[in-house]
């Protein structure tokens, strides 16, 4: 493989661009491999997509992925009545529209140099990727960037970078805002998916690809058994036969404060915005994507901060799962899908969101904010033995959308949620909470959970699917450590559109626990579900040692009363009349995130555990209340 450095010319670069010679894919497509140099000497591997065999001066659309340029992925689908596309089939299109592609694999993955560390090196590499581009003949001097997930982050990574060429952005379901609040952390605590994402892409390591011991070492590994012994150590994990892996999955979860570590411009987009080029940006995600508070942030920040245009999409799926029309148990109706819908296909959205932002097309022709609103449906179960939840698109200028207001609702010690604030002098609710018995994580905004752990709308009732659920398998709420507050049956619908925050006035017995929450629509009950059906909307989880600053954690005192706020993220659901409007406290929510064990020791390194006993105050003075973004009448 050609090694190039930063200090050859471009005559040298050139000559190690053109390594493999053009191939035909059909009769308009070309596809060369290209050796792209970074500023430490590391070559990644691409493909460079093209009209021509020596093709000329276009604007060029980079994607930069760690899990195989050459590979096919579910979320790259583009209707929902065709099979998923291939890259070439994808690269073609925008060819065809008057743009080359560019698909390259991040370091350390696929044929690329170097040593993989998940996320805190492709900022470097993404802008030397970008400068590189449009330094070559056959660019115009515009390199444009999009992808899913783990391709959406590489494009916030690169443009804290300031890479002069970049030109736009569509990010869909990923960009970290934030990553300590959103996508590894939230509220203090450490998303597990991490975990199971590692051990998943570890099993497709290079070194596992090298040594068939380290295979069969994975295929052995019932990932499950190992979240039962929590938290991992060195040498000491699934992960031990591949080192890199194993380093850095520990080192993010050992980093628990907010710290220089979260600061590195890859994960943490808010402290660098005004590095990022001002540049036209699609924002795109989904109720039960994990990443839903990072591209509405990046969306506002973008708006508010850029001359450029930004745009927002938000749909009702999981993770990149645009072209279905359910989540978990739930069906939203043949208005679900981004196909059909939103557009002929994500293809042709993609394509002409391009043309209009880089090829002279009109960006107003685009709204600005367009977002599912679930709900509507009639709650029955569909043949293929799912809940009719319903929903529809709506499109406006702003998010949240014109016309909400901030909306308190109070939780009373009787159980009531109400638009009243508490009038005891002195009033509470409180529970022993039990690490070794944590809440199991019941769906939500979950993503490369597997095997361990999936995203969607549920029932909150578990059942043998969940991990950590044990018969006899009754609602959540029934559990002594769940404190659940309803409203009365809604006398009419309810539009629920934007952020969701818990203020709620806690105490406890422990020098640090969790507080969860959770927003829930309840319908009530039909001959399919005669016990009513009780779908999770959103949740969020607040680690009380961080009560002061996320920077400085401090332990509680006992019995001592805080005020603390817990944000879930952003959501978009009706309520019909009938409905209640439901919230649940606790004060766990596994495996989603890490056990708090109350010592007050960080959770990567705890191996202790005591049980809490946690209050949440609801009277006059310490009115806990979650605060909802309504659209009146």
């Amino acid at each position: 493989m050609a090694r190039t450095s930063r200090t050859e010319t471009s005559g040298d670069r050139e000559r190690a661009a053109w390594e493999e010679p053009a191939r035909l894919l059909d009769e308009r497509v070309w596809r060369r491999t290209l050796r792209v140099p970074m500023r430490d000497g590391v070559v990644l591997a691409a493909d460079l997509f093209s009209a021509e065999e020596r093709p000329g001066p276009r604007p060029v659309i980079l994607e930069r992925t760690p899990y195989g340029r050459r590979d096919l992925r579910d979320s790259d689908r583009s209707r929902h009545d065709e099979p998923v596309p291939t890259p070439e089939e994808t690269s073609a299109l925008f060819v065809r529209a008057g743009y080359h592609v560019v698909r390259q694999d991040c370091r350390g993955r696929g044929d690329s140099d170097g040593t993989f560390v998940k996320y805190l090196g492709e900022g470097p590499d993404g802008a030397d990727t970008i400068d590189w581009i449009a330094a070559q003949p056959w660019c115009d001097g515009r390199v444009a960037m999009m992808g899913v997930s783990y391709s959406a982050h590489a494009q916030t990574a690169a443009a804290a970078e300031s890479p002069t060429g970049l030109s736009a952005m569509f990010m869909d379901s990923g960009g970290f805002a934030s990553a300590y609040e959103a996508g590894m952390r939230m509220g203090g605590a450490f998303e597990l998916k991490q975990i199971t994402w590692a051990f998943r892409h570890g099993e497709e390591s290079p070194e596992a690809e090298r040594d068939p011991l380290v295979r069969k070492a994975f295929a052995g590994t019932d990932l499950r058994d190992w979240f039962t012994v929590l938290p991992w150590r060195t040498g000491v994990s699934p992960l031990r036969q591949v080192g890199s892996y194993e380093r850095y999955l520990l080192d993010q979860w050992r980093h628990d404060a907010f710290g220089a570590y979260w600061r590195q411009p890859a994960i943490y987009g808010r402290g660098h915005y005004d590095r990022f080029p001002d540049v036209p940006t699609l924002h795109m995600s989904s109720w039960y994507d994990p990443y839903v508070r990072s591209t509405i942030e990046n969306f506002t920040a973008m708006g508010r901060l850029k001359r450029s245009p930004a745009y927002l999409v938000m749909g009702p799926w999981k993770h990149g799962l645009r072209c279905v029309t359910f989540a978990g148990d739930v069906d939203f109706g043949p208005a679900a899908t981004f196909s059909g819908n939103v557009d002929t296909s994500y293809l042709s959205f993609r394509q002409r969101w391009f043309d209009a932002v880089l090829g002279g097309g009109d960006p107003e022709s685009i709204p600005r904010v367009r977002y599912f609103l679930m709900g509507g449906g009639d709650g029955r179960r569909d043949e293929a033995g799912r809940m009719r939840h319903g929903g529809r698109w709506h499109t406006d200028t702003r998010w949240p959308p014109a016309g909400t207001r901030e909306t308190a609702f109070y939780c009373h010690t009787s159980g009531e949620l109400s638009r009243e604030r508490p009038a005891a002098e002195r009033g509470w609710v409180e529970y022993d909470f039990d690490p070794n018995d944590p809440v199991p994580t019941l769906g939500g905004q979950v993503t490369s959970g597997e095997p361990v752990m999936v995203g969607g709308a549920f029932d909150q009732v578990p059942d043998e699917r969940f991990y950590g659920a044990r018969p006899p398998y009754l609602p959540l709420n029934s559990r002594p450590d769940v404190i659940s507050l309803a409203t009365p049956p809604l006398e009419e619908p309810l539009v629920v559109a934007g952020p969701v925050t818990a203020r709620l006035f806690i105490s406890s017995s422990a020098p640090d626990t969790d507080f969860t929450v959770k927003l829930v629509d309840v319908y009530p009950p039909n001959e399919d579900y005669p016990h009513g059906f009780a779908m999770n909307l959103t949740e969020g989880i607040f680690r009380c040692r961080f009560h002061e600053s996320f920077e400085r954690p401090e332990p509680l005192e006992p019995g001592e009363v805080y005020e603390i706020e817990i944000p879930a993220p952003d959501t978009a659901n009706r309520f019909e009349a009938g409905h209640r409007l439901r919230v649940d406290i606790s004060s766990s929510d596994f495996p989603r995130f890490d056990v708090n064990s109350n010592t007050g020791v960080p959770e990567a390194v705890s191996r202790r555990k005591v049980v809490a006993t946690n209050r949440v105050h609801m009277d006059a003075d310490r009115p806990s209340a979650v605060l909802l973004w309504t659209q009146p009448g």
